[in-house]
């Protein structure tokens, strides 16, 4: 009789070392399933409809008090203007004008030079100009450097609309950055025809660079918003200590991504603009823009997909599509602003509108590729919409980021417009996206919401303080039932939505359900 239960003592043994082996298996294998049961919890399960309301009140009331500041705050651009007859030899207005800058400082960031030509009629509609600078520097002890051995000779466009004595603004030329205190610059025109030069009423020089005192505004701002960001990325992670990382809601760990890549939107390294005489600082900020607004393009693609497909998220059908198309935008704006630099350290007469032969084909592509976006984007909101409108939790999850999302789009769609709607782009694509701006309004809110947007991501998804708790008790539907909530019955409870898995969450509840009644 020994030998039987000895046996049958064996045989339990093998079983329950087979089932701690398949329960280590499942908890290894990696993202086969989202696993309800076990996921992170986050803030936004707990949410009232009062909480929902006071969230959005508190986003809208930071970002109006960004707004407010930036209204009050100074004027970006200085503009010099100066008649360029009265600096021509004899009066003549082909030129050559001999212009000097006012005199800079690092605070000025950026110079540019450009022509405003008016006419007698404006008969005229179109024009090649060409137009030739020779540009040298003033040192601290009033030395002057010739900048390039050559004369930089480039042709420009002259456009002028009906009823408008004043043709299009020229770009005469740009500096990226400041290694001088002052510029003298000789600008004349060729190839003008004789019709044309009788016609021209004036000539008007105006040097444009940043206003000194927003440059201070605007270090202070973007160092308070560094340092918020810091502040929120460490509550995040701190909060999602107490769970493993494969635990995390798609979510969650998108904003793990994030909130690193807000810290360099922000640019902690901005300051060395104005302590290093170079391109690199400026160059390294427009990088860490294109990086981090591709990738929040690439989390609400990721999100609105992954929201919806929980099984097995595979690189190439899940990740590959999505970076593909994300990626070209970000190669093809990236690829402009350093072909861009490197020209304008050679050449500061040098635009890529102009002098890229091939900018309107790249130009077709992007906007090609922005469109392909816009369609992915739409389709797999559609889907996710039509699919979970009646899931529980997910529903909730969708709709929140939804509402935000489209939130922060209108408004930006509206800077945008503000910004650009008036007047066409004027500068570079290293600082077209900054020199436009009308005042520090626009630079503030504009800042302000996306951070303010990352923020409010940051607190619905992060666990509340005792998240662990809760979630623990969750697990056991002998005690859910006794701890469920008014917002857990408006939104549904967890092993509502648990038959959508593989039965897996259905196995995991009948096994806890098991052991209560045996206890």
């Amino acid at each position: 009789m020994e030998r039987p239960e000895s046996f049958e003592k064996m045989k339990q043994l093998c079983r329950r070392i087979q089932d701690v082996f398949r329960e280590i298996q499942e908890d290894l294998t990696p993202y086969k399933t989202e696993r309800f049961y076990r996921l992170a919890p986050m803030r936004l399960y707990t949410l009232s409809k009062r909480h929902f309301v006071l969230v959005f009140v508190v986003f809208f009331f930071c970002f109006g008090v960004s707004t407010l500041i930036g209204v009050s705050g100074p004027k970006i651009i200085s503009e010099n203007y100066y008649n360029g007859l009265s600096f021509s030899t004899n009066g003549s207005k082909s030129g050559p004008f001999d212009l000097q800058s006012p005199p800079l400082s690092n605070y000025n960031q950026q110079l540019w030079l450009t022509c405003i030509i008016q006419l007698d009629s404006s008969n005229l509609s179109w024009e090649e100009l060409g137009v030739n600078v020779d540009l040298q520097g003033v040192t601290q002890d009033a030395s002057v450097m010739r900048i390039s051995d050559n004369i930089h000779n480039k042709n420009r466009s002259l456009r002028c609309a009906a009823h408008q004595p004043a043709c299009d603004e020229i770009i005469v030329l740009h500096l990226g950055y400041l290694n001088y205190t002052q510029y003298k610059i000789n600008v004349s025109f060729r190839n003008l025809q004789d019709g044309l030069k009788d016609k021209i009423k004036n000539v008007t020089f105006v040097f444009k660079m940043y206003n000194a005192t927003f440059s201070q505004v605007e270090i202070w701002f973007r160092f308070v918003f560094v340092v918020m960001t810091f502040i929120v990325t460490c509550m995040f992670a701190h909060s999602l200590r107490k769970f493993s990382m494969r635990d995390w809601g798609i979510e969650q760990k998108w904003m793990s991504i994030l909130l690193p890549l807000l810290l360099l939107y922000n640019d902690p390294f901005f300051p060395l603009s104005f302590l290093v005489n170079s391109w690199f600082p400026g160059t390294l900020d427009a990088f860490f823009q294109a990086l981090f607004l591709c990738a929040l393009l690439l989390f609400w693609l990721c999100v609105y997909h992954g929201i919806r497909v929980q099984g097995d998220r595979r690189f190439l059908t899940f990740y590959l599509p999505k970076l593909l198309v994300v990626g070209l935008l970000w190669l093809s704006a990236v690829t402009l602003g350093i072909w861009q630099t490197v020209n304008e350290l050679q050449d500061p007469t040098y635009q890529y509108k102009v002098d890229i032969q091939n900018f309107q084909g790249m130009k077709v592509f992007f906007l090609l590729l922005v469109a392909v976006y816009v369609l992915y984007l739409v389709f797999l909101v559609l889907c996710a919409c039509s699919e979970l409108k009646n899931a529980p939790y997910m529903d909730l999850r969708l709709k929140f980021l939804t509402a935000l999302t489209l939130l922060v789009l209108v408004i930006s769609v509206i800077i945008l417009y503000l910004r650009f709607g008036s007047k066409a782009l004027q500068d570079n694509f290293v600082s077209e996206l900054s020199t436009h701006y009308q005042n520090s309004a626009e630079f503030l809110s504009f800042y302000g919401l996306l951070n303010f947007y990352l923020y409010t991501l940051a607190f619905v998804y992060s666990p509340s303080r005792n998240a662990l708790y809760d979630s623990q008790l969750k697990d056991n539907p002998a005690f859910s039932m006794l701890n469920d909530s008014d917002d857990e019955v408006i939104y549904g409870s967890d092993y509502e939505e648990m038959p959508l898995q593989n039965g897996r969450a259905i196995k995991a509840s009948a096994k806890y359900q098991d052991e209560s009644e045996s206890d």
